[in-house]
């Protein structure tokens, strides 16, 4: 189990860090505190992601996504996840 999930944290440290050297210098402010230029990583992603939040209103309204900060957008965007269509798993 440690390995499956130190596999998925390298993952998304190095999707992110892809996507950013594709498209630039390979930082992203906001990561830290006052917002300087610095690679992310996995860690940090994840701390920002670990803040969203899930409001479910009822049984036939869609799920939606709380989102506090804009480095949350950013991160998702990143790994190419669309925040605007959340899904509930097929049963």
């Amino acid at each position: 189990m440690i390995c499956l999930a130190r596999l998925v944290f390298c993952l998304i440290e190095r999707q992110v860090r892809q996507v950013l050297e594709r498209d630039g210098d390979g930082t992203m402010p906001g990561i830290y505190p006052g917002r300087r230029r610095v690679r992310p990583t996995g860690r940090m992603s994840l701390h920002h992601l670990g803040e969203l939040q899930l409001r479910i209103r009822g049984a036939t309204d869609p799920p939606t996504i709380i989102l506090s900060r804009v480095v949350q957008v950013d991160l998702l965007h990143l790994l190419g996840l669309d925040v605007r269509c959340p899904r509930w798993l097929q049963t």
